[in-house]
C-alpha cells in the first residue's frame, strides 16, 4: 500500500440511479481514493455511470458488486454509515470531520475501513445500520437537508483527504534544509546584538530585555540554515547602511 487511504472503501448500497455511481466515483477519485464497492445496484454496469464518472473510469472498472452488504464489509474492522439523525436508534453520531479522523486512525493502524451510503430515496435501513460502529451525519441546513448521494460522498471524501494531508504535514519537515543548530542560532544572536548597537536601536531601553524578546521570536520561528544566512545578510546590510549614514553626517554615535 502506498497510502492508508488505499484501505478505505466507499460502499454504495442499493443505488437506484446509475449516474450517481459515476458521480460518486468521480467524487472519491478527485480526493485520491479509489475503492468503490456496490451492493445490489439497480443498474450497473451502465453507460450513464461511465459518462458521469468523467475520467474516473478506473474506479468504475474496478468497482466490485455484491448481492448483500456483509460480503462488501466482511474484512473491515471499522464500518461507518452516512445517515440522517435518527431518534430511537442507538448509534454514535460523528460529523464528517470527526469521522475522517477515526477512519484515518484505523487505516494508519493497517485496518480496512468501509464507509456506507444508502439508497437515494431511503438511505440506509436499520438492518444495514446495525453493521455500523458509528454514523456519519452531515450538519446540513435542517430546513433543507437533502443531499444528493454523490454530494454526500464528496463531503466525506474531502474531509478524509484533508485529514490525511494534515497528518502528512505534521509528520514531514516543512523545509528542505535542516533547522539551524543551537550554535548557529547563538552566532546569529551575537550578530543581532552587534547590529542593534550599530543602528542605535535601543535608545535608552534595556538591550538585554530587547534581545531576550527577540530571541524568543526567532527561536519560535525555528529558521533553517538557509533562512539564517539570509537574516545574517540583512543584519550586515543594516550595519553597513548605518555606517554610511554616520559618515554622511560627519560621524556620530558609535562612529
Amino acid at each position: 500500500m502506498t497510502s492508508p487511504l488505499d484501505l478505505v472503501r466507499f460502499v454504495l448500497v442499493r443505488t437506484s440511479h446509475p449516474g450517481n455511481i459515476g458521480s460518486a466515483a468521480r467524487a472519491i477519485r478527485t480526493m485520491g481514493l479509489h475503492r468503490l464497492e456496490l451492493v445490489a445496484p439497480e443498474a450497473f454496469p451502465h453507460a450513464e455511470a461511465t459518462a458521469l464518472a468523467a475520467g474516473a473510469g478506473d474506479v468504475i472498472e474496478a468497482a466490485t458488486q455484491h448481492a448483500a452488504l456483509p460480503a462488501a464489509i466482511g474484512d473491515c474492522r471499522l464500518v461507518l454509515g452516512a445517515t440522517a439523525r435518527r431518534r430511537g436508534v442507538v448509534l454514535e453520531e460523528l460529523d464528517p470531520r470527526a469521522a475522517a479522523q477515526r477512519v484515518l486512525d484505523a487505516a494508519l493502524g493497517g485496518h480496512r475501513v468501509a464507509l456506507l451510503f444508502g439508497n437515494e430515496r431511503s438511505g440506509l435501513d436499520n438492518d444495514e445500520i446495525k453493521h455500523c460502529h458509528a454514523g456519519i451525519t452531515i450538519p446540513a441546513d435542517p430546513t433543507y437537508s437533502s443531499l444528493n448521494l454523490a454530494q454526500a460522498v464528496q463531503v466525506v471524501a474531502w474531509e478524509l483527504r484533508m485529514a490525511w494531508l494534515e497528518r502528512q504535514a505534521d509528520a514531514t519537515p516543512a523545509r528542505g534544509d535542516a533547522r539551524a543548530t543551537a550554535a548557529e542560532m547563538e552566532q546569529f544572536f551575537a550578530h543581532l546584538a552587534r547590529t542593534l548597537d550599530a543602528i542605535d536601536f535601543h535608545k535608552g531601553r534595556s538591550p538585554e530585555r530587547i534581545l531576550q524578546r527577540l530571541r524568543r521570536v526567532f527561536l519560535r520561528a525555528a529558521p533553517d540554515a538557509r533562512e539564517l544566512r539570509m537574516l545574517h545578510g540583512v543584519l550586515a546590510d543594516a550595519t553597513r547602511m548605518a555606517g554610511l549614514a554616520r559618515s554622511a553626517k560627519g560621524g556620530g554615535p558609535g562612529a
